[in-house]
């Protein structure tokens, strides 16, 4: 009589920003998929609603841990904390971040702030963290959410757009550096979805589509270890055609 195998761990994803929008849906989607999870963002009341929801739905208990991303000393030991609550971690994801609306006459250094450092400098000290982390390991996958705002500086929202560029580059940079150590790096970058962010910004644009769409686009990625997507696809062509257009025709347009 052979003895059965032994069963599998099953795996571990961070998603920073999980309370709403797209990491809300991935948190869904991921659960689905079989993955244990590890919540984080500010409000604790939505992580405790989410994690209810999943924990009704899947065999494996969610974990919350409500956290302000600019409390950038609180982040390696919540990290390691997270780490020997939940025994391994496979996957990270960045999906925290703030749009302001702007003015085209405005330059407000508070709100530009505020962008800056939850869309790109908190980004780099949690995905800092987890390379450290899969780095040692040889295995693991980061996801970063960008935008299609990162791919070239327009009339709106110069700070945003700064953001996104900044961690699209940080994240090819990552990847550059950790694919030697078999760890692979998702940059996603969105169009416009139906989240309470674009809400906020005032709910304006095109090809809207809802975050649920956004998720199923990331977690194939992420099985499919893709490097960089948009999400919907067709975001691809319209921006190659933007990057390509001449800088004295570009700074005339309006969008």
């Amino acid at each position: 009589m052979t003895s059965s195998p032994p069963l599998l761990t099953p795996p571990v994803a961070v998603i920073v920003g999980a309370s709403s929008g797209i990491g809300a849906a991935l948190a869904r989607r991921l659960a689905d998929e079989g993955y244990r999870l590890a919540l984080l963002a500010r409000r604790r009341q939505a992580l405790e609603a989410l994690a209810a929801s999943l924990d009704a739905q899947h065999a494996h208990e969610s974990r919350i841990y409500p956290h302000d991303v600019t409390d950038y000393e609180a982040t390696p030991a919540l990290f390691q904390r997270i780490l020997a609550d939940m025994g391994r971690i496979d996957v990270v994801v960045y999906s925290a971040g703030v749009l302001h609306p702007v003015a085209e006459d405005e330059y407000d250094f508070a709100k530009d702030r505020a962008m800056l450092e939850v869309n790109l400098v908190a980004a780099i000290a949690w995905l800092g963290q987890a390379a450290a982390y899969f780095q040692t390991q040889g295995e693991g996958h980061i996801v970063g959410i960008s935008s299609v705002a990162g791919d070239r500086g327009r009339v709106k929202n110069p700070a945003y757009q700064a953001a996104k560029a900044g961690l699209t580059n940080y994240l090819e940079s990552l990847r550059n550096r950790l694919t030697r150590h078999s760890v692979h790096v998702l940059t996603v970058k969105p169009g416009f979805v139906n989240t309470p962010m674009l809400q906020n910004a005032g709910g304006a644009g095109f090809w809207v589509i809802p975050p649920e769409q956004a998720a199923a686009d990331v977690a194939r990625a992420i099985r499919r270890k893709r490097q960089v997507i948009y999400t919907p696809a067709r975001w691809r062509w319209l921006m190659l055609t933007i990057q390509h257009i001449p800088s004295f025709i570009f700074r005339r347009l309006s969008f």
